[in-house]
């Protein structure tokens, strides 16, 4: 707690906004090296979350990098900042019980413990789409990976840069194995009842 600040109550909270919105927010975080599928799960999710009627938002590791984010590197210590204030975001976007969706490469167990702290244990939800990194060139479009092991590109994940599987995930999606829309019908399955509003 900073001194001198005191943090103001609100007459409406957020489970207010729960009766109004029939939904209960979660953040859904994805996990996983550059090219793996990420973004795309999470963009395809969020289609079909809003076509059942749900509200949502999406953060993506790009635009957040050109937004609120561009004056952060990607040493170890830009990065984890970099996650620190998108975790805070995504609390705010929770406390206006707006289904959160975050793709983020996040590649240590110590930020993915820290964005939960922040987030909290009940409203967090690791989704870890493990795509082997041999894949993850194969679609690597941007040409990314090929930079990085020419060393045009400095501390990249998977190359120069190391990636932690998580310790513990609330789902793992192999996308490898499987196409889009089947990866995000097993992701919603997994979680469509915690969103919905339970009925009385």
């Amino acid at each position: 707690m900073i001194l001198n600040l005191t943090p103001q109550k609100f007459l409406i909270d957020r489970y207010s906004r729960e009766v109004i919105l029939n939904q209960k927010a979660k953040v859904l975080w994805f996990t996983g090296l550059s090219g793996s599928g990420k973004s795309t799960l999470a963009n395809q999710l969020e289609f079909r979350l809003n076509s059942l009627g749900f509200l949502t938002y999406l953060l993506d590791g790009d635009n957040i990098r050109n937004g609120i984010n561009k004056d952060l590197d990607f040493t170890e210590t830009g990065r984890t900042e970099n996650l620190r204030r998108i975790a805070e975001i995504a609390k705010l976007f929770l406390d206006a019980n707006i289904i959160v969706l975050a793709s983020f490469i996040s590649p240590l167990d110590t930020d993915r413990e820290m964005i939960k702290s922040i987030i909290g244990e009940s409203d967090f939800r690791l989704v870890f789409v493990d795509t082997p990194l041999e894949i993850c060139e194969e679609r690597d479009i941007k040409g990314l990976y090929q930079k990085a092991r020419r060393g045009e590109i400095k501390n990249f994940t998977g190359i120069s840069s190391s990636f932690e599987l998580p310790q513990f995930s609330d789902f793992t999606v192999q996308t490898s194995g499987f196409s889009i829309e089947e990866c995000t019908e097993l992701i919603l399955e997994k979680f469509l009842k915690e969103i919905q509003m339970k009925m009385h």
